[in-house]
């Protein structure tokens, strides 16, 4: 008969790692548990709690945040991964207190109801406004088809990308 409990490591209260990344900006190192989801490092080591958690399971994208420039599930990332990266919040995107262009077109749109998922649809439109314009409405839907509302609709959201993005190349 074999012992299962000689061939496994038992985990202990010891086994923590050091995390440093850069956060909005601002460089952060804290001792985290290895399981510790980047999600969960964010809200409660750090305190930014504009990152929600939904799912948990990496559909929702309520946590999604920005990792090296890709937008990333942060339910799905573990904190160790994210060490000496660069990560970007939806609590970096006003820059001294002005909303960016991309938020201003989410109020003017109404593209909001409860809020909850918005952080997440943030983070996703702004990588991916970085990387190409957004023209048309088929577009538009493609870039938010990674986040789910649950409360309203999306054509606040579609107009908001097609705002922000027409604004980005000066358009708008």
């Amino acid at each position: 008969m074999r012992d299962h409990a000689t061939e496994f490591p038992t985990r202990t209260q010891d086994e923590t790692h050091t995390v440093g990344c850069t956060v909005n900006g601002r460089e952060y190192e804290a001792v985290v548990d290895p399981r510790m989801t980047l999600a969960d490092f964010l809200r409660e080591k750090l305190r930014l709690t504009g990152t929600h958690l939904g799912c948990e399971h990496g559909v929702c994208g309520a946590c999604t945040v920005i990792v090296d420039g890709a937008a990333t599930r942060s339910c799905l990332m573990l904190a160790v991964q994210a060490d000496g990266a660069q990560v970007e919040t939806v609590e970096g995107l006003a820059e001294d207190g002005e909303l960016s262009p991309l938020q201003c077109a989410f109020k003017r749109n109404h593209a909001l109801q409860c809020g909850f998922c918005t952080p997440g649809f943030l983070m996703s439109v702004t990588a991916a406004l970085r990387e190409e314009s957004v023209t048309t409405e088929e577009q538009a839907r493609e870039v938010l088809s990674g986040n789910i509302c649950r409360c309203t609709g999306y054509t606040g959201l579609v107009k908001s990308v097609l705002e922000a993005s027409a604004g980005k190349e000066g358009n708008a």
